[in-house]
């Protein structure tokens, strides 16, 4: 790399007292010309063209041929202007558009990646975070108002797999980092919904079974929660009432059987 020039694109500096400055500014804007915004016709034609346009770029492809291009590494940018060839080396980094292909290419050091490849390098990544950092237990990490999952033309399915019966596939609902409720497989292939006032205690307040038949958590009459706390509606299982085990309901102020609507005692 030449003191007389930039270390990156490689555009000759003027020096002090210079005569003919403006050889070395159109030299400059010539490689501006060729690299900025980059776009070049081909990058698999071997062969040197004959009548190439003025401003005519190509990458070279391996075994270039021709007066001028024989002899020059692949990749190579070869520039016609002026009616005569010149040999440029682009930067790393650089994105060039093959007209030809179509496609978006990079240079990566060691040689042209079509960028789609690039792309698609990202299929496997170990984490990623979206305004957030993830983590080795939270692989993907969103930080957002909101998330959305659309459909692509009809219906549209969110998919948790979990390996083995014994394993968990669940939703669970936090408060400040601290669970309050989970819905789903919680260590079998039942359907659990469970709720939580610390995080730590969670209390199994509805299970549905593979067959479809639905489990309310069991009380002892003793035990039941007051009917005004819980409110006009909600539903118990009393495991010891007078009588048997029996369905009951919350009027508001009492719980109620649901087969005779007397309360339970």
């Amino acid at each position: 790399m030449s003191d007389d020039a930039t270390p990156r694109l490689e555009l000759p500096y003027l020096a002090a007292a210079q005569a003919q400055k403006h050889v070395t500014v159109n030299e400059g804007l010539a490689r501006l010309d060729a690299l900025v915004q980059c776009a070049v016709i081909s990058r698999t034609t071997a062969a040197e063209p004959v009548s190439p346009a003025d401003g005519a770029l190509y990458i070279l492809p391996g075994s270039p041929t021709g007066a001028h291009w024989s002899g020059h590494a692949a990749g190579t940018l070869m520039r016609f202007e002026a009616g005569a060839w010149q040999a440029l080396e682009p930067p790393l980094g650089m994105l060039a558009y093959v007209t030809d292909a179509p496609a978006l290419v990079a240079n990566g050091g060691g040689g042209w990646a079509d960028f789609a490849s690039l792309i698609a390098a990202l299929a496997n990544l170990s984490m990623i975070g979206v305004n957030t950092t993830a983590d080795t237990t939270n692989r993907l990490a969103v930080k957002s108002a909101a998330v959305l999952l659309d459909h692509d033309g009809a219906g549209v399915q969110l998919k948790l797999d979990k390996h083995a019966a014994g394993d968990t596939a669940s939703l669970l609902f936090q408060t400040d980092y601290s669970g309050r409720a989970e819905i789903g497989l919680c260590g079998d292939d039942e359907l659990h919904l469970k709720i939580s006032a610390d995080g730590s205690s969670f209390v199994e307040a509805l299970v549905v079974k593979p067959e479809g038949c639905i489990r309310l958590k069991s009380f002892t009459v003793a035990g039941l929660p007051t009917a005004s706390s819980q409110g006009a509606g909600a539903l118990a299982y009393v495991s010891d009432e007078t009588g048997g085990a029996v369905l009951a309901f919350s009027d508001g102020s009492a719980w109620r059987r649901v087969t005779d609507r007397t309360v339970v005692s």
